[in-house]
């Protein structure tokens, strides 16, 4: 008789478990029935912005819903990512972000509810591009490469770059090679790209460090001088350009890239649908061309792959970023 009642009791418990889960399952498999938003915690026109509303237009007609793309900038992007920390996790709210979302925490004074943990409140979907960070010098100085301004930053010669601001990846990459290399470049922080490019073209400081889509068009003028990239191989974009790791330091990389997050506790049929159709994306012709144009390389994979290279850069770059003791201004 008692087995009879446990048995019974075992079966209401497995029944009951299975009707709560019913609903998350209904939902996973009807997703999705409704438009979908795209946050991008940067201002309109920003490369972000751009390829946001590229991939919009590009994925809406595969999942047959619209999706609007939603621009919530602040705080270096802390203020649209954790907005999208805090939504529903439906898969109706997604994050669009630039690798600078796995640091931004960790050099802005940000705190609060405006604060959020890159992967604790984020389920990775996809990366969709990956991209060079660039050392830079004008060709007026002395330097053809990255060797012959360590060399004379090693012989006591006052040298300073510029970056795109203070607590950027060019930043933390910056101070990452003098520790490194073992000598001492003053950092110049610009309020973005285009005045930190400005200033070197015009020899206002000997180098920067930015990406490369901005100076593309200086390099192949001769008005600017490729001396390394960041990557952990050679790109494509600049074959002929070595990285940091040939020119004598190895343990300096870093690649930049841009990717769609959901908030944590998304369903995994809803992610692995996304996945899919952001992957199909990636490979349309006019999509790559569009990207080349960015100086920008798709990317793919699973989402693992996302969240293995977001853990590498949060725990890498935030060891650096205390040792180094960078904040964002």
């Amino acid at each position: 008789m008692l087995i009879i009642k446990q048995r019974k009791l075992a079966s209401m418990l497995i029944l009951c478990g299975a009707t709560l889960s019913l609903p998350a399952t209904a939902a996973a498999s009807a997703y999705p029935d409704k438009p979908i938003s795209i946050v991008v915690a940067y201002p309109p026109g920003s490369d972000t912005d751009v390829m946001a509303r590229l991939y919009a237009e590009k994925l809406a007609p595969k999942v047959g819903q619209s999706i609007m793309v939603v621009n919530r900038p602040g705080a270096s992007g802390i203020l649209g990512s954790s907005s999208v920390a805090r939504a529903a996790p439906d898969g109706y709210t997604l994050l669009f972000a630039p690798s600078t979302f796995a640091t931004a925490p960790l050099v802005m004074k940000q705190q609060g509810s405006t604060h959020y943990h890159p992967i604790n409140d984020f389920q990775p979907v996809i990366q969709m591009t990956s991209s060079s960070l660039l050392v830079v010098a004008n060709p007026d100085t002395k330097f053809s490469h990255l060797g012959d301004l360590i060399r004379a930053a090693k012989q006591g010669e006052k040298l300073s770059y510029g970056s795109p601001g203070a607590g950027s990846p060019m930043h933390i990459v910056g101070e990452w090679l003098s520790l490194t290399a073992g000598v001492k470049l003053q950092h110049i922080p610009y309020k973005g790209v285009a005045p930190t490019v400005t200033d070197v073209v015009a020899g206002h400081i000997p180098a920067a460090l930015v990406t490369v889509g901005p100076v593309q068009q200086y390099l192949t003028a001769g008005r600017l001088k490729a001396l390394a990239v960041t990557d952990p191989a050679r790109t494509p974009i600049l074959p002929d350009v070595p990285t940091i790791a040939e020119s004598g330091y190895p343990d300096v990389q870093l690649r930049a890239w841009n990717a769609f997050f959901a908030p944590a506790g998304t369903p995994d049929a809803v992610v692995n649908l996304l996945n899919e159709n952001l992957r199909q994306v990636l490979t349309a012709p006019d999509v790559i061309e569009k990207l080349t144009a960015m100086s920008a390389l798709p990317a793919g994979g699973p989402p693992d792959a996302l969240a293995a290279q977001l853990a590498t850069d949060y725990q890498q770059l935030g060891a650096l970023i205390k040792q180094l003791n960078i904040q964002a201004d």
